[in-house]
Formats: C-alpha cells, structure tokens, sequence
C-alpha cells in the first residue's frame, strides 16, 4: 500500500488519551481506584438531566434536532446572550476547530500559550497553518509578548482563561488594556471552560465587547458542559461572538453534530441551578481545604480559580505519579508539560480528597520528597 498523506496531517501527534479506569485497576492490581486526573466534577449530573436522558432512550431512532432549537435557547437565557451569538459543539473542541476552518489556511499563523490546551494547535497544524507559541510567563499568559507577536499574517489568538494545567486567570483590567491594542482583524479567543468556578466579579464581561466590537478585535468565549455540568461523557459546548462570526461557523457545522441525549440533558441541567451551585461551592471548599493540607505535608499548592490546582510535590512527579496509583489514586504529572516537579490534582468530594490526602502523605514519605 501506498499512501501521500499530507506532510502538515503526518507530522501531527495523536492527542495522547489516558488508560480506562478498570484498565489501570486492572495492570496495577488495585481495586477501588479514585480519578483526580481529569478536572471531572465529581458530584456528577443533575438528576434531572439524567431523568431527561432517560425520558429519550425510545426515541434513540429518531435524527436530532439539527439546529438544537430548545438548547440554544436555554444557553442564550443562561448566558444572557442572543441565540444568533451562539453556537454549539460536540464539546467546546470542536467549537475551536469551526474558529480554524473560518479563518485559517496555509501560511496563517495562530498565537497559543504554552502550556494550555493541546487541541488549539492540532486543529491549526490540519488547516495547514503555523502555531506561534508564546510560553507562560510566571505560570499566566505573557500578554505582552503575545502583543509583540503579532503580525500582518496572524489571524487567531487563543488564550484559556483561566489557564489549564496553571488555574491563573487574566484580569478584568489587563484583558481590556490588552485588548485594546490588538488589530480589529484579529479574533482573541478565551476559552472559559472552567470561568463557572471564578468568582462572578473576577470574570471577563465577554458579552461587552462581543456586542462593542465596532473598532476593535472580535471577542470570542468559549464554554463547556464537561465541568460545572458534569456533563463530560455528553460532549456539549458552545461558543459566544458575534452574530456575524457565528453565521460563519454555521457554514462549516455539520448537521446534527449536537446527539439528541446531549441537547435534553444539557437543558436539563440549566435549569437545576441547586444542583449547579452545590457543585461550585463544593469545589471551592474543597479545593481550599486541600490547599491547607498541601502546605501542611511540605509541598507547594498553587492558587487556582478552577476546580483542580497544581502542587509542587519538590521531586520527580512521575515516580510519585507511579506512586500514587499502588495507592489507587490516579492524578496527572505534569513533568510532560514542562513541570518536572508538578503533579495536578482534580478537586474531589470529601471522602475522596481525604484519601488523596493520606495517599499523598504516605508516597512523600516513601519517596523521601519531604
């Protein structure tokens, strides 16, 4: 067999997924494993998201709806924004890959931090385009580094706000100072995954320069129902811009990319605002309960405004890695993301950051990293 693929999809690394969770029980000989790996909520769906799921298993034959009318309408009513200035995804991913296709072709250059979400320069690299990364400064996006990369052949800016694996977040005031001082023909990109766990005041009012644009660059928020939602299994996301950028995306959406058990569960969800509020107020207890016992065992916990936070474990982080799954706790090394030292943690329930918490302990010890 002779193959030509093109150079720009062979030179592409495969997103790199992780084990199953019985698979790992499985190789390491461990029962009763917990993830913290995978910043997933751990208090799972509404109940009435999962009872509208349920109420749709009969009409499985049935194509969904194309234009997912009554999700779209639920999403502008939570978001406060027109149903003509969203679009959604199978997932907020493939949001990012209609951004590539509208605007980028071969030799168009798109700027992403680094590190941040892999899949930015995965999409840019298919369209045949150049990734121009700007590394972190301080663990945030250097801002003005990004200024000064711009150019007559840049048309993305790409930025997760806040920022995975770091958990930092660009100001109200830095963005708007920064923003200014981007060409009108450049799209800034903030990709807000995780903004439901930001304090409301801290956020970017992305709805303010989407509908100010006239003299600037557009604004476009990127939002998902994988995290506050506990919707990850679903694949759900939407963007917020523009009307005039989202009749742009539409021409490359496929039909029906949003399945019907995705569009009645993410509604669903909307309206348990119980449900959704516990789940924040949760992670941020948790996540500063843990930060306290971080500290306390001699490790560094770095401040987060998402539901995961990065801990200077002050060893080599994939060994503790190893370490940590004998103990049937699975977290992430980050030493692939440049941070040898660093592992990232999801925030759990009670039960299951406790026992993060012992099992951190005991491989510290074992380790002799403190």
């Amino acid at each position: 067999m002779k193959l030509r693929p093109l150079k720009n999809i062979s030179e592409i690394i495969p997103y790199p997924p992780g084990k199953p969770l019985d698979e790992l029980e499985r190789e390491y000989g461990i029962t009763g494993s917990i993830k913290l790996a995978s910043n997933e909520n751990a208090w799972g769906p509404s109940p009435r998201a999962v009872e509208a799921i349920q109420e749709t298993l009969a009409s499985l034959h049935r194509y969904p709806d194309g234009s997912s009318y009554y999700l779209t309408e639920a999403v502008a009513e939570w978001t406060g924004a027109a149903k003509e200035e969203i679009v959604l995804g199978n997932g907020s991913n493939e949001v990012i890959e209609f951004l590539v296709k509208v605007f980028v072709q071969n030799d168009d250059e798109v700027i992403t931090s680094h590190p941040s979400f892999l899949m930015y320069q995965k999409f840019v690299q298919v369209r045949g385009g150049s990734n121009i990364v700007v590394p972190l400064r301080d663990m945030e996006h250097d801002l003005e580094k990004i200024l000064a990369t711009i150019n007559y052949r840049t048309r993305i800016i790409f930025m997760d706000n806040p920022n995975n694996p770091c958990g930092t977040l660009i100001s109200r005031e830095r963005f708007d100072d920064f923003l200014r001082q981007v060409p009108e023909d450049v799209a800034v990109v903030l990709d807000e995954a995780y903004v439901d766990f930001v304090a409301p005041g801290k956020r970017i009012d992305v709805l303010s320069y989407i509908r100010n644009a006239s003299n600037r660059a557009p604004v476009v928020s990127l939002r998902t129902f994988s995290k506050a939602f506990g919707l990850a299994g679903l694949r759900v996301g939407f963007g917020v811009m523009h009307r005039d950028i989202a009749g742009l995306m539409h021409r490359v959406r496929q039909p029906f990319n949003i399945n019907l058990l995705g569009q009645v569960g993410a509604t669903a969800a909307l309206t348990d605002t119980d449900h959704y509020a516990k789940t924040i107020s949760e992670t941020v207890k948790g996540r500063e309960w843990l930060s306290r016992q971080v500290e306390q065992l001699g490790c560094r916990a770095y401040p987060s405004h998402t539901n995961f936070f990065l801990i200077d474990v002050r060893g080599d982080a994939a060994a503790l890695y190893e370490a940590m799954l004998y103990k049937g706790v699975i977290v992430r090394s980050m030493k692939a993301y440049g941070f040898p030292r660093f592992i990232r943690i999801t925030i759990g329930t009670e039960a299951e950051n406790k026992r993060f918490i012992s099992a951190l302990g005991d491989c510290l010890r074992e380790l002799a990293y403190v």
